[in-house]
């Protein structure tokens, strides 16, 4: 993960009403092995994070950051200037939030894969307890990333292509209550564009009808639908985007634009990419059953809606029958 520029400001604010106040670093800070174990230690806490999607807001003098930041990947302001400026910026959005705390914030502009990113973060620290060289105990603090609460990334080569998508910048759904992440997405300048819980059970949708269409046996449904889960899921940890395409390839490999044509034919309003939600794709898992001539599998997100499981009576009960299923029943009925 080549790190092309990083640097460290200081915001010192306290929730008490008070002016905060900036300390700014004049140079980027220089390449070494404890930066890029920062940032990747940054990335995989922030790719764990619940996250909202979208893009910037055209009104760049309520929101300026993204024109600042523009005319530093145009070679009009080097990379000191504006994120000193963009600090600048923050604590004063800070000062209008009286819950806000201050703190290091952190700008790192890096490539991975053929993508160049902008990574924010306001970072802050914990208490620990260190021994020296002369094996005496002492206090020590270092930079709690387990305890990431505002942080962003822009897909600047995404941002800055010929057809910008509506997800190239994400920030971390604050926890501690809206008000609280409110401002660091107006210092973002963030547009809210994709629902990535709704684009991932939209998918997962898709998924379910297009396997009930190919009537696939219940081996090669449960091969599929682990190919899926892992993919999204790496891509999840890996803070990409599910590229229809390359997941319809693996899907099925005899057939690798099947999936991707089925989605399109039936259109389910997906776009081309899609930011995985974590927490909707942990719960699309399969429960299989198979004993004496009865074979039962369904997705397990359907527990409780179409599938109900009655204890008492030790009994399952099924909303929707497949059509293909139903067909077959009244045939032999007939």
């Amino acid at each position: 993960m080549p790190i092309q520029r990083s640097i460290v400001h200081l915001i010192d604010k306290q929730p008490d009403g008070q002016p905060a106040t900036l300390h700014a670093r004049n140079s980027a800070l220089a390449d070494s092995s404890v930066v890029e174990h920062l940032l990747d230690e940054l990335n995989d806490s922030y790719n764990a994070k619940q996250k909202a999607w979208g893009f910037f807001n055209a009104d760049r003098v309520t929101y300026p950051f993204s024109q600042w930041l523009g005319q530093y990947l145009d070679g009009e302001e080097d990379f000191v200037a504006l994120t000193r400026q963009a600090a600048e910026h923050l604590k004063t959005l800070m000062e209008g939030n009286n819950l806000s705390v201050g703190g290091h914030v952190l700008f790192a502009h890096y490539s991975h894969g053929d993508s160049d990113y902008l990574a924010i973060a306001l970072l802050h620290h914990s208490e620990g307890v260190g021994v020296t060289d002369d094996l005496d105990v002492t206090p020590a603090r270092q930079l709690d990333l387990g305890q990431l609460h505002l942080a962003a990334r822009i897909d600047l080569t995404d941002w800055r292509g010929t057809e910008p998508s509506r997800h190239y910048v994400s920030f971390i759904k604050g926890k501690g209550g809206k008000r609280i992440a409110d401002y660091f997405r107006d210092f973002i300048g963030c547009e809210e564009g994709v629902d990535a819980p709704s684009e991932t059970r939209a998918l997962l949708k898709a998924f379910s009808d297009y396997v009930e269409s190919e009537d696939f046996a219940e081996e090669q449904a449960r091969e599929k639908t682990e190919t899926l889960i892992d993919y999204a899921n790496h891509q999840a940890r890996t803070g990409q985007s599910i590229t229809l395409d390359e997941l319809s390839e693996l899907v099925d490999d005899q057939k690798p634009k099947a999936f991707y044509d089925y989605i399109r034919n039936q259109d389910y309003g997906l776009a081309a990419e899609i930011p995985p939600d974590r927490r909707t794709l942990h719960q699309f898992r399969r429960f299989t059953g198979r004993a004496n001539g009865l074979s039962v599998s369904f997705e397990s997100h359907l527990l409780g809606s179409q599938v109900e499981y009655d204890e008492t009576r030790d009994q399952l009960i099924i909303h929707q029958i497949p059509t293909s299923l139903r067909d077959q029943i009244k045939r032999r009925r007939e």
